[in-house]
């Protein structure tokens, strides 16, 4: 004889049951609160925003006019190199030579052969469009491990965000490549995969030099997380990175590659700059005011130092934690249905114990990150609107990681969006993003010396 089902299995009433106990789990106040305000309930958050960005650039593609500024030159420097030419000194576009290492060369290269030779706007728009989504991505990985910024900030950086959706899908900028690479990088480090992350670093210095605002940090990194054997390895690897991709142009004429694409001694032109608008010209372009900028980029790095080595040396310690929660997770696996539904709330509390350890370990790993990066482009001898990429997907997290109050945080995102959105730039401006990144480079300081 068959066996006979159980009637009430399937029945209104445990559905009913069922629908009810839904809804007193997520449907309460509590809940809803979490979702607002928990940093460790980013996830939905995330996933509509990631959602609206993708339908918010479709339409910014499909109705915003595209505006030219250095594609075309792109365009005209790799085509250079793909008739044959390897002397640095000799490509160059209508903006002027080549100032950018190999790998945007031949990231470039197959843009042009993707693109129609460069003619393919459309197209162009929707790969950078792709590039803002794995970047999106990348980014939201990051705040979900760090639990660090509570959903409704990220929620208005992102509403209130219109000068980075310029850069990515309307401009075609090389910044944004090198920006994604190192996020990969950044994530691999995390994922504790430190050779593959030392490649994708090296990957994205070689698409533009400015990636080398974090190299003092990663430095630190590689001695306090690694033997000295691993150490040099990964710098090899760097090293060896750059030598591959460099190597037609090093041959052909070493010297012009060199600088051509590391030119430390480049002149900006005064009428871009987003941060020095008020000083004179003469002044903006002198040597003197250039080396007193690297010294006082210098002097500050050493000022953060002592607490960089002290977060990256703690996080080397407490890493081992990730090795508990990947037994735990594996162990909780195991487990049939029945067996977790008889299980007490013990495991679950443990989780969330060592859920919040790996959040505060991850913290110390990123801010040094996101701090060194800052200064550099804090003390940089100019900015363009472009560069605003560099530093975008980290200032929410710097800002919340001082401990200044709520609104004080929300003004200096705000005053911070509106210099990056005055063109052409002013002397307020400039003067205000000067005072936002002193004021947020000093609320770090004391909260990391804390």
């Amino acid at each position: 004889m068959a066996p006979t089902k159980n009637k009430t299995q399937n029945s209104p009433i445990n559905s009913f049951l069922s629908l009810e106990s839904i809804r007193k789990k997520y449907l309460n106040k509590n809940f809803i609160s979490d979702l607002i305000y928990n940093p460790r309930y980013l996830l939905p958050t995330c996933i509509l925003l990631f959602l609206f960005e993708v339908l918010l650039n479709v339409f910014i593609i499909q109705n915003v006019k595209y505006t030219e500024i250095d594609w075309v030159a792109y365009m005209q420097e790799v085509e250079g190199f793909l008739n044959g030419t390897l002397d640095y000194s000799k490509l160059r576009g209508n903006t002027g030579p080549l100032v950018y290492p190999a790998g945007f060369v031949y990231i470039y290269s197959a843009l042009y052969y993707v693109t129609s030779q460069g003619t393919n706007i459309y197209l162009a728009q929707y790969i950078f469009l792709g590039v803002f989504l794995l970047q999106t991505i990348l980014n939201y990985r990051i705040h979900i491990i760090t639990a660090k910024v509570p959903p409704y900030a990220l929620l208005i950086a992102t509403l209130t965000s219109y000068r980075i959706h310029s850069i990515y899908v309307l401009r075609l900028f090389n910044d944004p490549i090198a920006v994604l690479l190192f996020y990969l990088s950044l994530n691999l480090f995390l994922s504790n995969k430190w050779i593959l992350g030392s490649i994708f670093y090296s990957l994205a210095v070689s698409v533009k030099m400015n990636i080398l605002l974090y190299a003092p940090c990663l430095l630190i990194a590689y001695l306090t997380n690694l033997s000295l054997f691993q150490t040099f390895l990964n710098l090899f690897l760097c090293s060896l990175v750059q030598l591959v991709l460099g190597l037609p142009f090093l041959f052909d004429n070493y010297w012009s590659y060199i600088k051509g694409s590391f030119d430390l001694g480049r002149i900006f032109e005064h009428k871009w700059t987003v941060n020095y608008r008020f000083l004179p010209r003469n002044i903006f372009e002198s040597h003197f005011f250039h080396i007193s900028l690297l010294a006082l980029h210098v002097a500050l790095l050493l000022l953060f130092l002592p607490m960089i080595k002290k977060y990256l040396s703690s996080y080397a310690k407490l890493n081992v934690v990730t090795r508990d929660v990947e037994k735990f997770i594996k162990k909780e696996k195991q487990l049939t249905k029945e067996e977790i539904r008889k299980k007490t709330n013990n495991a679950t509390d443990e989780f969330k114990k060592i859920e919040q350890k790996m959040s505060i370990i991850a913290q110390l790993f990123v801010l040094p990150f996101y701090i060194t990066n800052f200064i550099g482009i804090a003390l940089a001898r100019s900015l363009h609107y472009q560069f605003y990429s560099w530093y975008f997907h980290s200032i929410l997290y710097l800002v919340f990681c001082t401990k200044y109050k709520k609104p004080v945080m929300f003004l200096l995102l705000a005053v911070i969006e509106y210099c990056w959105n005055v063109y052409p730039s002013t002397n307020l401006s400039s003067i205000l993003l000067h005072i936002c990144h002193v004021l947020i480079m000093y609320g770090i300081y004391k909260n990391m010396k804390a």
